[in-house]
């Protein structure tokens, strides 16, 4: 018999930390750049009848010794129909040595913090060592996250938020977030002032179309634009590209599925030619990351297989070590 542990939202909640979902990542994406992961293209499939989307997204990091997949599904009719979320996710690890299963897990609070992590990781290579003013559009599961991974790798003086929702959602948002981080939070008047302001800039809406303009942008900015994750969505417009010294979690990733990459490619102004390096080959001192304290430096994130696998199986060794979670045989 094969003992399986069995870890729910609240065990992964009790064993991840944003300090050690960034430092595992790191190692990830260093394995990454190295050639030392095996991640085939996210699979999605459509189950039309029922208004739902399956992403089945598998990852091998020899490094780390995580192998598995992540399951998303994505169902609107969920919560009217069903009383459930919209938004699911699953994750199975197997034993490398022997192809076994050995976790199955909630993937929901894991996706979230290891959305943030990267983040935290692209600021620590490429935002300049001086920055103290993050602003945050967002406020939503993933802002969250971004706001605690960017406060891990600088230290700030103060957190801008701007987003369109109802100002009492706004102020409790702001709340929170000082409360989690420690840094004084408070939200912006508008767009282009926060912007303007800002020495970390990170987007994580849910906008298709640009949501900042390039004008606004200052010489030193760091830009983490992690909301739009699909083929013509975008939240950058194109001179913030144009504009950009770009970095990108994966190059093919971004290729098939960045649109804040592929319109300005589509119009001519900018060219896949101009991404500066993956952030892996920056972590592994194979290409530079920021050169100098004018640069407007750009991290672009799709999310991938390897964040997941990555970080559950630290998930999954933590659980272990200090007993949480259910054995069941399988």
């Amino acid at each position: 018999m094969t003992k399986v542990r069995l870890l729910s939202k609240a065990n992964v909640a009790e064993v991840l930390t944003m300090e050690g979902a960034i430092s595992i990542l790191e190692s990830a994406f260093a394995d990454f750049a190295a050639g030392k992961v095996a991640m085939p293209v996210r699979t999605p499939i459509k189950v039309a009848e029922h208004s739902g989307l399956a992403l089945f997204m598998p990852a091998y990091i020899s490094g780390l010794g995580a192998l598995g997949a992540k399951v998303v599904t994505v169902y609107k009719e969920n919560p009217a129909k069903h009383k459930l979320p919209n938004v699911m996710g699953t994750i199975l690890l197997l034993d490398p040595e022997t192809g076994a299963p050995i976790c199955i897990m909630d993937g929901g609070y894991l996706t979230a913090v290891r959305t943030g992590a990267v983040s935290g990781l692209a600021t620590k290579y490429l935002a300049r060592t001086d920055a103290r003013v993050h602003t945050l559009f967002g406020t939503g599961v993933q802002a969250r996250t971004q706001a605690w991974a960017v406060a891990h790798a600088r230290q700030l003086d103060r957190i801008l938020l701007y987003s369109v929702d109802d100002e009492a959602v706004k102020l409790a948002f702001a709340k929170e977030v000082a409360e989690k981080t420690g840094v004084p939070t408070e939200v912006a008047k508008d767009a282009e002032s926060a912007v303007q302001a800002a020495d970390i800039l990170t987007l994580a809406t849910s906008a298709t179309k640009p949501i900042i303009d390039g004008a606004w942008l200052e010489p030193g900015l760091h830009i983490n634009a992690i909301g739009s994750h699909s083929p013509g969505a975008r939240e950058l417009d194109t001179e913030s590209v144009v504009k950009s010294k770009v970095f990108a979690d994966s190059l093919d990733a971004n290729k098939a599925e960045a649109g804040d990459f592929q319109l300005p490619a589509e119009e001519g102004a900018w060219s896949w030619e101009n991404v500066a390096a993956e952030i892996g080959q920056v972590i592994n001192g194979n290409k530079p990351g920021r050169e100098n304290d004018s640069e407007i430096t750009l991290f672009k994130s799709v999310g991938l297989a390897l964040q997941d696998l990555a970080t559950a199986g630290y998930v999954f060794r933590e659980a272990l070590s200090h007993n949480i979670g259910a054995d069941f045989e399988f």
